[in-house]
Formats: C-alpha cells, structure tokens, sequence
C-alpha cells in the first residue's frame, strides 16, 4: 500500500510544514497533497513543494472544478508537471453548492455532468491530438452563445504535456464513484471504513464495465487522519470535531452528501443528530454526538500498537494509497514503518 501526505489548505494563516514532508519523501512516501476551500488555493502550495523535493508526487486532493475552466486546470497541471519533472497528479472535485454559488458565484449544476465533461475536455487537451473542440451541457468549445463574437477558434495546446497525466476525482455517493471508475485514473474518498469497502467496490465495478479498468490499474485512495498518542480521548478528539463538521454543517438539510454517507456506513440515527445539532447551532452537542466507533473506523488514532492492529485491516482492503492526515513526525514514521 502507498502512502500520500496530507498538506491540506491554510487557515487563517498560511503555513507548510516543508519539515514534515521533505521527512515524508524521505520514509518513502509516494504522494503529497494539497486542497482548497475558500482561502488559500492548491496550486501555489503544491509548486513551492515541488521546489522543496524531487521524488515525491505532487497531489492536488482537490481543485474545485467550478473554479477553474477545463483548459485552464490543464495549462496549470501540464505546466507544474513540466517544472516538477512529471510528478502531477491532478485531482478534481465539484465541491459543494454553498462553496460554488456563495463563493465562486457560479451555478452548481449538475455535479456528474460537469465531472465527465470536464475530464474528457483535459483528456483531449493533454492528448494534442487535434485542436480542441467540445460539444456539451456544460462547456462548448469554442464557445457559440450568445454573446459570443463568433471569433472563437479551436486551439492545441502550444506546451506539449504528458498525454497520460493521472487524473483522480474525489466522490463519495454511489453514482458519482461509478463516475470514477469509468472515467478517472484514482478516487479520493474524503474517508472511508476498510471494513465497508463494499461502498466503493460495487459502484466502482459498474464503471468499470464501461471503461475496461480494474482494480489493478485503479488507485483507490481515501483520506485517512492519523494521530498517535497515549490518550485515546485526545486523539480521537480532532477527528471528532471534523466528523462533526462535515456531517453536521458542510451542507444544508437535506442536501448534505457526508450526512448521507455516514447513514450509508450504518450511522442514519446518529447522522440525522449529528446534523440537527449542528445546524441548530449546538456544535458542542453536535461533537459529543460523533460515536467513537465511527471515528476509529475510519481513522487511526491512539497508541502505536493500537494503531498498528488497526493498519491490518486497512492492508487486507482494496485500498492502494493511504492519504494520511497528520501533523506528526512519529506519525510518518510508524505509517512508513507499517506499510512500506
């Protein structure tokens, strides 16, 4: 199993633990992440590190697609992939409807749409096979609207990148990670119970059938939060607060893909708690909610012999890089111990 970096994107302030992961190329990490929400972006961080290594992969985990135009998101990967020595691997997300209509001023749309086309746009672009021309729901290239000018002429792209630059998607609900298998190279769960693969196994075997690939040629790759210490309760703590956030406030009622996966898991009554609380503005009680079961399903928290019997499981998955969440050195270095 490989093992991949978590960078994440800033708070308030904007720091990189260059420390942390130049010790992670070290180890034999395989990858190292970054992501975006509504502050820092992922890409400026992801070329600082590639100045800082020279073996790691360079991960993004994951560009918001509403962002950026499908051409634009290729000029950046072609072009990092180019100064990086071909270490890019671009990963995508739509994102969520309050991040891209609140923050981008864009319209959501239809999530799976605009993932398929855009993927195939950045095939055709990396392919340079002919100039680009695009004919879709979400995107026609050149573009004929009707503001159009009617000057809009089909280009190829003057830097010749690499034709299979490896494109991930980040998906959690069953439609969208049959998606996955059919037409992306890798999927990022945002977490995952090794337990419950079933979840992604079966979808991902539907796109599959459409698409020739297999488990064999497909990166499974889910984030995994990875704190080591003594005191359990402690370490569970952050991941239980982030549990909480996601299930219970990154979304709106009703239309909350993490509460929805979480019932999936076998968490419908605690989800819908979880959710309630939070939204009625109890985050406290929406925390306390999050069951310890679900936390040390998907996380690795506690004792390193603890996490260690946890990591068997994760081994004897289809999971094929581990994403780990962390900001400890140990942590690095007993995952590296354990999986490589």
């Amino acid at each position: 199993m490989r093992l991949g970096l978590l960078a994440g994107y800033s708070g308030a302030q904007l720091a990189l633990d260059l420390d942390l992961i130049t010790l992670a190329e070290s180890v034999g990490f395989d990858s190292v992440w970054t992501s975006e929400a509504y502050g820092s972006d992922a890409i400026v961080p992801l070329a600082w590190i590639a100045a800082k290594t020279t073996r790691i992969k360079l991960g993004t985990g994951i560009i918001q697609m509403p962002a950026r135009t499908p051409a634009m998101a290729a000029m950046t990967a072609m072009t990092l992939d180019a100064l990086s020595g071909g270490r890019v691997i671009l990963g995508l997300g739509p994102s969520g409807p309050q991040v891209v209509e609140g923050w981008h001023g864009v319209p959501y749309g239809k999530p799976l749409t605009r993932t398929r086309e855009y993927v195939a746009i950045l095939r055709k672009i990396f392919a340079r096979e002919q100039p680009l021309e695009f004919d879709g729901e979400v995107y026609q290239i050149p573009y004929r609207g009707p503001d159009a000018t009617g000057l809009g002429k089909p280009l190829k792209s003057i830097l010749h990148g690499r034709r299979d630059l490896p494109i991930y998607t980040a998906s959690i609900g069953p439609a969208s990670v049959a998606c996955s298998g059919e037409i992306a190279d890798g999927l990022i769960p945002v977490w995952m119970n090794p337990e419950r693969s079933d979840l992604f196994e079966e979808p991902l075997a539907k796109g599959f059938a459409k698409s020739g690939k297999s488990l064999a040629t497909f990166d499974l790759a889910p984030m995994v939060t990875v704190i080591v210490g003594d005191d359990l309760d402690a370490c569970r703590a952050p991941v239980r607060g982030m549990l909480a956030l996601y299930i219970g406030g990154m979304g709106a009622k009703g239309k909350n893909f993490y509460t929805d996966y979480a019932k999936r898991l076998g968490y419908e009554e605690e989800a819908e708690r979880i959710q309630r609380l939070f939204l009625e503005g109890n985050k406290g009680d929406a925390i306390a909610a999050v069951p310890d079961r679900l936390i040390d399903e998907v996380a690795l928290v506690g004792p390193p012999e603890r996490i260690r019997d946890r990591v068997a499981a994760w081994k004897a998955s289809p999971v094929t890089t581990m994403l780990v969440g962390t900001v400890q050195p140990e942590a690095v270095r007993l995952l590296a111990e354990l999986c490589l």
